[in-house]
């Protein structure tokens, strides 16, 4: 699908922003929204569809703020639910394809070997529920045609909030950190998802079978193990921290009114297979992210 155009949803996030920049490097055609457009109005949605008639929808926008979703349920549904399906039939009316983004929160969190696509989805967040929710939308309106969800984890990059950027804070600011150790997971950059979504979707190239996929950085770890990870890296780069001690911490002494999945490692190999590709270690991601963060560029 090289000569794609391309509607991308949610332009301005922190993954957005990245696909937006990848898809102007590339000089592939395509438009970008965000707040400016409510991806839950069906008729906005639709003449915006029609007016622009892309080949390929990659939904970027998201409610993802895990701990609000508990009180602000009608908000993540109206856009992590309502608004996938509405893009998905705007997909389906001009026969395009729809890349929908996910996450690890579906699961259950009580598996002890990594979620492959199929297993069973039980999500114990509204967050999650409300993901979950976008996923059967999307491919129920897309039924038949390109539905593509792809499931991830632990996202980090420069245009935003994440892990990585808070932690760097508390340590310049802190002598002491209590990170949660028995939740695990694998970290991904918003650079490495960013690039298998437009190749999974056909952007420049062949596009893999439609349906859903894992994606995230190789190296399952713990909170606390990605913290001395960012505060090694850092050291590395003569990054000036203040902080003497990481101290391990439960999931009980640290509660928040979402509830965490323990264990979210997603198994990548049918993404893998799909692509041709074998995803680099976080930590190598990582050491890309605080380069990035120190040229200031995104």
């Amino acid at each position: 699908m090289s000569s794609a155009k391309v509607w991308l949803a949610g332009a301005r996030g922190m993954l957005g922003r990245v696909i937006a920049a990848k898809l102007a490097e590339r000089s592939v055609p395509f438009v970008a929204t965000d707040v400016d457009l409510d991806i839950a109005n069906a008729e906005a949605v639709e003449a915006f569809a029609n007016a622009e008639r892309p080949s390929v929808i990659v939904n970027a926008a998201a409610y993802t703020r895990v701990d609000d979703a508990e009180s602000q349920a009608a908000d993540a549904f109206r856009v992590n639910a309502e608004g996938a399906a509405t893009l998905a039939r705007a997909a389906r009316g001009l026969g395009a394809a729809c890349l929908y983004f996910s996450t690890d929160y579906v699961f259950d969190g009580q598996a002890r070997a990594p979620y492959v696509e199929t297993a069973p989805c039980a999500p114990s967040s509204v967050y999650g529920r409300s993901k979950r929710e976008g996923e059967v939308g999307v491919l129920r309106a897309l039924e038949g045609g390109s539905p593509y969800v792809l499931r991830t984890s632990w996202l980090f990059g420069e245009n935003g909030p994440s892990f990585v950027r808070t932690m760097l804070t508390l340590m310049r600011e802190r002598e002491e950190l209590r990170v949660v150790r028995d939740q695990e997971g694998r970290p991904t950059y918003t650079h490495d998802l960013a690039d298998v979504a437009l190749r999974l979707v056909g952007v420049g190239g062949a596009a893999a079978p439609a349906g859903i996929y894992h994606f995230a950085n190789a190296g399952p770890t713990t909170w606390y193990d990605f913290a001395h990870g960012i505060h090694d890296a850092a050291l590395r780069r003569g990054v000036p921290l203040r902080v003497a001690r990481i101290v391990p911490v439960s999931t009980a002494e640290f509660p928040r009114p979402a509830p965490r999945p323990a264990y979210s490692v997603l198994d990548t190999g049918r993404i893998e297979k799909a692509l041709g590709i074998t995803p680099r270690h976080w930590m190598e991601a990582l050491d890309e992210h605080l380069e990035r963060e120190m040229r200031g560029q995104e």
